[in-house]
């Protein structure tokens, strides 16, 4: 950060004003950008994926099935992640439920499969997040510093960016997968009276975000998961 004074004619501080460095800004876009487009590409691949497996070909067809990450990219659930570092979501695959072999079911595991794939990169994540730190480099060297330690903060960030995302999205409101799996566990009647609420689901969770209710609920648990999986 940098500091900027404007004084009075009687040299006394008036208005400070802190303007993050440049420099700050790239670097946090680097630490970021791995964590946060490995995290949503496998999580709306993995969705795409399993569908296609249970039969229904849409997200294939549409293009879904790569990791390149600009096809699974939602802007606003982005900022959500790059101002959050642990919540956000991505644009979801389509799925045609019609199309699988048994929709009510087939659709649980559609849906759990985003979130899975999020999990086991933070498990896989986190092993890799200890073996840099146990690597015989000493951190006060040229190659501790310039190389090292921004993978072991990289590899720190992708653990709580994927339990982020995976957690974030089991919350039970549309369009999250946590409401795909409700529905499908529910009843068909009750389902079907759930259902009704998803053109209202975005709204919903903006206000949970912006009455921090998440804060509440949803980070702890993510502050849970990363302890266990990187003691710390």
């Amino acid at each position: 950060m940098q500091n900027y004074y404007i004084k009075n004619h009687f040299g006394k501080i008036i208005v400070q004003v802190n303007i993050l460095d440049f420099t700050d800004i790239i670097r946090q876009i680097v630490l970021l950008a791995f964590p946060v487009l490995t995290a949503i590409t496998f999580h709306e691949l993995a969705h795409g994926y399993v569908a296609d497996r249970l039969g229904d070909p849409t997200a294939r067809l549409a293009g879904r099935l790569t990791i390149n990450p600009l096809k699974h990219l939602d802007p606003i659930g982005t900022l959500v992640f790059v101002i959050t570092r642990m919540i956000g979501w991505a644009k979801p695959v389509p799925v045609n439920p019609y199309n699988l072999r048994n929709p009510k079911k087939d659709m649980i595991w559609v849906s759990l499969a985003g979130p899975a794939a999020n999990l086991i990169i933070a498990v896989l994540a986190s092993v890799v997040f200890r073996l840099l730190l146990n690597l015989p480099v000493s951190p006060f060297s040229v190659l501790g510093q310039t190389i090292l330690a921004p993978l072991i903060l990289i590899t720190q960030i992708t653990v709580t960016i994927n339990i982020g995302l995976g957690v974030f999205n089991l919350i039970p409101v549309p369009p999250l997968d946590g409401s795909k799996i409700l529905m499908g566990l529910l009843p068909h009647r009750q389902a079907a009276a759930y259902s009704r609420i998803e053109p209202y689901g975005f709204f919903i969770l903006l206000g949970l975000i912006f009455l921090r209710i998440t804060d509440y609920v949803v980070v702890p648990i993510i502050i849970l998961i990363r302890y266990l999986l990187l003691g710390q």
